[in-house]
C-alpha cells in the first residue's frame, strides 16, 4: 500500500477524493446546524450536478483537447429519462432512494446512446468545427425534448412527438389515474423531488472515480496521446476515432447521470433550462479550474454557483463582483500571469551593483 502511494499522481489522486469527502462532510454538519443560508442549502444538490458535469466536460476538453459546446444537450437528455424513469415507477418502486438510483442509471444511458450516435459524424470533425457541430446539436436536443409529451398509467408509458405544436397532454389517451409527466414546451411538472446531497456526493464520487482511473489507465494514455499529436498517435496504430468516441461517450454518460441528479431536485422543470448559456457556464467552470484539473473544475464549480447566491443582497454590484472574480481567478490560474502582475504592483528594487551595469 505504501509502495503504491509513492506514486505522485496516486497521492494527488487520493488528496481529490479526501478533500471531497471532508467537504461533504462539513457541508452537511453546518446543513443540519443551520448554519448555511437556506438560499445556499437549497442549491446543495444543483451545486453536485455542476461539478459531474464540469467533471465529465473536462474529460473531452482538457484531456482529449476537444472542444464541445453542446454538454447541456446530454444533461437535458438525461434529466428528462430520469425524470420519466423516476415517475413512472413511483407506485412499482415507493422507495425513493431505488427510484433515484434507477433514474440516473437511465438518465446516464440514454445520455450515453446519444453521445455516440452524436459522436459518429461530429468526431470526424476537430478544432472550431467541432465546437460549432456540437453546439448545433446541443440545440437540436433542447428542441426535440421540448416536442416531447409523455404520460404514464397502468398501460404503461405514452409518448407524443409534437412536432406541429398542435398536440396536448389530451392527445396522450392517458387513464382518469394517469400521469402527465412532460408537457411539451412547459417541460416536466410535478416531478418527486427525490434528489439528495448524499446522493449528490455519491455521484461526484463515482465521477472521479471513473475519470481519474480512466485518465491513468492505458486508454487514458492513449486519449492523451491522440491529443498531444494526432498523427504520432496514429502512426503507432492508435485509432484516433476510438480513443476520442470513448471519452466522448463517457463525458455524455456522465452529463446524463448529472442530468438526472439535476431533475429530479426541482418540482417542475423546462427544457429552456438547458440552453446554449448551460453549456458556456459549464464550460467556463473546466477553463476556470484548469483544463485536465479535476479538483479545479470542483472548486471553480462551486465556488461560482454559490457566489450569485451569497452575493443576491447585493443586486446592484451582484454581476460587477462576479466578474470581478472571474477575473482575479483567471489569473491566478496562469502562473506566468500572476507573476508579471505582482511584479508590475510590486516592482523589485534594483541593487546597486545592477544600477552601476545599467549605467554602463
Amino acid at each position: 500500500m505504501l509502495k503504491f502511494l509513492q506514486n505522485k499522481k496516486t497521492r494527488s489522486d487520493f488528496l481529490t477524493y479526501a478533500l471531497v469527502i471532508l467537504a461533504f462532510i462539513v457541508a452537511s454538519f453546518l446543513k443540519d446546524a443551520g448554519m448555511i443560508p437556506r438560499m445556499i442549502a437549497g442549491q446543495l444538490v444543483p451545486i453536485c450536478a455542476y461539478i459531474v458535469m464540469a467533471i465529465s466536460l473536462n474529460l473531452v476538453v482538457g484531456v482529449a483537447g476537444d472542444l464541445s459546446l453542446g454538454h447541456a444537450g446530454f444533461m437535458s437528455v438525461g434529466a428528462y429519462s430520469g425524470i420519466v424513469a423516476a415517475m413512472s415507477l413511483a407506485e412499482a418502486i415507493p422507495n425513493d432512494t431505488v427510484r433515484l438510483v434507477i433514474a440516473l442509471i437511465v438518465g446516464a444511458a440514454c445520455a450515453a446512446l446519444a453521445g455516440f450516435l452524436i459522436g459518429i459524424p461530429v468526431l470526424r470533425l476537430s478544432g472550431d468545427y467541432l465546437a460549432i457541430v456540437t453546439l448545433a446539436f446541443g440545440e437540436i436536443i433542447k428542441e426535440v425534448v421540448t416536442c416531447l409529451i409523455v404520460g404514464v398509467d397502468e398501460r404503461g408509458l405514452h409518448v407524443l412527438f409534437n412536432l406541429t405544436g398542435k398536440l396536448t397532454v389530451d392527445n396522450l389517451g392517458l387513464s382518469e389515474t394517469g400521469v402527465a409527466i412532460i408537457k411539451g414546451a412547459q417541460g416536466a411538472s410535478g416531478t418527486d423531488m427525490i434528489s439528495t446531497f448524499f446522493a449528490g456526493f455519491v455521484l461526484v464520487m463515482v465521477a472521479l472515480v471513473i475519470v481519474l482511473n480512466l485518465v491513468r489507465s492505458r486508454t487514458g494514455r492513449a486519449i492523451l496521446a491522440v491529443r498531444d499529436n494526432r498523427i504520432a498517435a496514429e502512426s503507432v496504430g492508435i485509432s484516433t476515432t476510438k480513443y476520442r468516441m470513448i471519452a466522448f461517450v463517457v463525458s455524455a454518460a456522465l452529463a446524463g447521470a448529472a442530468g438526472a441528479l439535476f431533475g429530479n431536485s426541482f418540482s417542475q422543470l423546462s427544457a429552456t433550462k438547458f440552453d446554449f448559456n448551460m453549456s458556456i457556464l459549464i464550460l467556463v467552470f473546466v477553463v476556470l479550474g484548469g483544463l485536465g484539473n479535476m479538483r479545479g473544475s470542483i472548486i471553480a464549480a462551486t465556488i461560482l454557483t454559490i457566489l450569485p447566491e451569497a452575493l443576491r443582497q447585493f443586486s446592484d454590484y451582484r454581476m460587477l463582483v462576479y466578474a470581478i472574480v472571474l477575473i482575479l481567478v483567471m489569473i491566478g490560474t496562469n502562473n506566468d500571469s500572476l507573476k508579471n502582475l505582482v511584479a508590475r504592483v510590486f516592482p523589485k528594487r534594483k541593487t546597486s551593483e545592477e544600477e552601476v551595469s545599467a549605467d554602463a
